[in-house]
C-alpha cells in the first residue's frame, strides 16, 4: 500500500476512535455527574521514507496517533430536586463508595437508603463516611447533610461523608457505571456539598453533535481520497501493461 494511503488510514482509525468517544458522551448527556471526554492526537513521524523516484529525496512521513483521552472536569449545572438524599458535589472532589473491588469515586450524588437502612448510591453500593457505611433506623427522619458533608438526623450526628480530592484528577481511570479509580486521593479542602440538588452532566449535546458531523465528514473525505488513489494506481498499472505489450 502506498504511503499516502497508510497516512490516510491512520487518520481514519483515529477518527473512528474519536467518534466512539463522542458517542459515549452523547449517551451520557443526562447522566448525573458525568464528565465529557476528548481524544488528543499527535503526529507520529517515521524516521525516513524512501522514495524511488528521481524527483524527490528522502522525506519524513507523519502518521496520526491518538495520544491520550482527556477528561473535561468542569462542573455541570446544578439541578434542584428537593430530595434530602440528593447531594451535589461542588468543587473538584468526589464522593466515595465501597465496591467488591475496593473504594471507588463518583460525582453522581443521587443517594438512597436500602432495605437494611444503609446509605447507598442508586446502584446499591454503600456510601463511605468517616465511620464506614452509615445506617439509619426506621425512626430516624429529618436527614440533613451540611456543606462539609456532616450527616445528622433528629437523633444527632450520624457521620460525615468521605469527600476526596486528587493531586492530578486526570490520572483517574474511568471504570464505567460513572465510577472512577486510581489517582492519589487526599482529604477534600475546597469541595462543598449541596443537599437537595444534583450536578448535571457537563456534556453539551449541541457541541457534541456538531463535532460528530465534522468527524463523519472528515472520515468520508479521507475515504474518497483513498478511492481516487486506488483509481490512479489502477490506471497507471493498466497503462504500464499496455506499454509492455
Amino acid at each position: 500500500m502506498e504511503n499516502a494511503q497508510l497516512v490516510s488510514l491512520s487518520r481514519q482509525i483515529g477518527l473512528q476512535r474519536q467518534m466512539d468517544v463522542l458517542a459515549n458522551n452523547m449517551a451520557n448527556v443526562n447522566t448525573t455527574g458525568f464528565k465529557a471526554e476528548a481524544l488528543l492526537f499527535e503526529a507520529f513521524e517515521m524516521p525516513v521514507a524512501r522514495d524511488r523516484s528521481f524527483a524527490y529525496s528522502d522525506q519524513n512521513l507523519a502518521f496520526t496517533q491518538d495520544w491520550a483521552t482527556l477528561t473535561d472536569l468542569t462542573p455541570g449545572a446544578l439541578m434542584e430536586t428537593g430530595n434530602p438524599l440528593d447531594v451535589a458535589v461542588m468543587g473538584e472532589g468526589f464522593l466515595s463508595v465501597d465496591t467488591p473491588q475496593g473504594a471507588r469515586w463518583m460525582r453522581g450524588g443521587a443517594l438512597q437508603i436500602d432495605a437494611q437502612g444503609t446509605l447507598t448510591d442508586i446502584a446499591g453500593r454503600p456510601v463511605v463516611t468517616d465511620i464506614g457505611p452509615v445506617t439509619f433506623g426506621p425512626e430516624e427522619t429529618d436527614i440533613s447533610i451540611s456543606a462539609d458533608g456532616l450527616i445528622t438526623t433528629q437523633n444527632g450526628i450520624k457521620a460525615r461523608l468521605q469527600v476526596t480530592e486528587f493531586v492530578n484528577p486526570q490520572a483517574l481511570v474511568r471504570e464505567g457505571d460513572n465510577l472512577w479509580s486510581g489517582g492519589e486521593p487526599q482529604p477534600a479542602t475546597e469541595t462543598r456539598i449541596r443537599q437537595g440538588a444534583l450536578e448535571r452532566s457537563n456534556v453539551s449535546g449541541i457541541a457534541e453533535m456538531a463535532e460528530m458531523i465534522r468527524v463523519q465528514r472528515s472520515y468520508q473525505s479521507l475515504a474518497s481520497l483513498m478511492q481516487r488513489q486506488d483509481e490512479m494506481r489502477r490506471t497507471a498499472i493498466q497503462r504500464l501493461g499496455d506499454i509492455s505489450a
